[in-house]
């Protein structure tokens, strides 16, 4: 996630920032409220355009309508005397504003929407059925309004999702002794021809030849910094990446690679444990992960990671220090490089990482995310 290379960072673009005037606002609010933001100037660019880059940075009180908003709201443009900026909902909130019902602030960016949950939850009651579009119709769903949910936040349809999620459970009954042709049409299969393919293209081995696969699930994840896909086989994660990052699809490329296995939509313990070690994280109760980790890469790079994991909470070291301290003095790029690898965000902690001169530097999840991280870990953030 991290690397010293980029050509950007955070310096005198961040300052403290004060939404209203000390005179106007209570010592609580006011503790609330020192913490480092971007420039006023730089927010109100940033609302006026509806940069999405700048969703979770900040939210914006309109003193017009008594409201506020993410940077991305489609309402019409307020004018910049009329608009104070905050840097969570809790601050909005205390300061009188209430949540906007068209960009709804309150919900975590992302957020699955009532309908699609109800969908899911049907799916996951019977995950061997075989829905179709008239199967959709027949619950007041629209297909292709679910075809486009489902393409942007899984980057599948609705019908490849439901087949990969099939494709996964029936894996795990062939592994558990049972024939193959009787599992694929017990998972929704017309045919033992058919699933043969489908199982064959997916995972890259015919299900004859199964022996101790397993393969990775995945599960879409909401945090405060926007929805995570996390990762795990039945040992331990594996995977955890911004759902946006454009690395995204070459870091499954490379999870498919080093397990020797596809990556199909599900859930197990340590993805159910690593959703509620995240809430506590985000939180501010919990300080060091538990969660089983499967480190897979180069000895350098596994090495890496094991060097960020003892950092400690809350502080920071430069690459060179990581260097030095894996015995590899002057390798910085090296370690820079390996630390862009981390296939596992913030569980290993690659955003305490940052140049010699205090500078942030290179995090895959965008800097606003690492800056993020780093304020929540020293306690400049409140509490969410």
């Amino acid at each position: 996630m991290c690397s010293p290379s980029c050509n950007y960072t955070i310096r005198a673009e961040f300052s403290v920032h004060f939404s209203v005037e000390a005179s106007q606002i209570g010592p609580k609010l006011m503790a609330m409220t020192m913490t480092s933001l971007p420039s006023s100037d730089t927010m109100y660019r940033a609302l006026s355009e509806r940069d999405g880059s700048f969703d979770g940075v900040f939210f914006a009180g309109i003193r017009t309508t008594g409201i506020f908003c993410r940077p991305t709201c489609s309402a019409k443009k307020p004018l910049r005397e009329n608009v104070e900026f905050y840097q969570t909902v809790r601050d909005a909130l205390v300061a009188g504003y209430r949540p906007c019902l068209r960009c709804r602030p309150m919900e975590l960016d992302g957020a699955t929407p009532a309908w699609i949950e109800k969908l899911i939850l049907e799916v996951e009651k019977n995950p061997s059925r075989r829905w179709k579009d008239s199967d959709l119709r027949a619950e007041d769903l629209d297909p292709a309004r679910v075809r486009r949910w489902f393409l942007r936040h899984h980057g599948l349809t609705f019908q490849a999702y439901q087949r990969a999620r099939r494709l996964g459970l029936a894996l795990g009954r062939i592994r558990q002794g049972e024939k193959w042709e009787g599992v694929g049409y017990t998972h929704g299969f017309e045919s033992a021809s058919g699933f043969h393919d489908a199982f064959s293209r997916t995972f890259e081995i015919k299900p004859n030849q199964v022996t101790d696969m397993a393969p990775v699930v995945l599960s879409r994840i909401l945090t405060p910094l926007g929805p995570m896909i996390g990762g795990a086989t039945s040992e331990g994660l594996c995977l955890l990446e911004f759902a946006d990052r454009r690395m995204l699809e070459t870091q499954l490329e490379r999870v498919k690679r080093w397990f020797g296995t596809a990556a199909v939509p599900g859930s197990n313990a340590h993805l159910d444990r690593l959703k509620i070690e995240l809430d506590s994280y985000f939180t501010g109760t919990l300080r060091e992960f538990t969660v089983p980790l499967l480190l897979r890469g180069t000895d350098f790079q596994v090495a890496a990671w094991n060097q960020l994991r003892k950092i400690p909470y809350g502080q920071t070291i430069s690459y060179e220090d990581q260097a030095n301290a894996m015995g590899r003095p002057g390798a910085q790029r090296a370690v820079g490089k390996a630390n862009g690898d981390n296939r596992i965000a913030i569980v290993i902690p690659c955003h305490r990482v940052v140049r010699r001169n205090g500078d942030l530097c290179g995090y895959g999840g965008g800097l606003w995310r690492k800056k993020f991280l780093l304020d929540l870990e020293r306690g400049q953030r409140s509490a969410l």
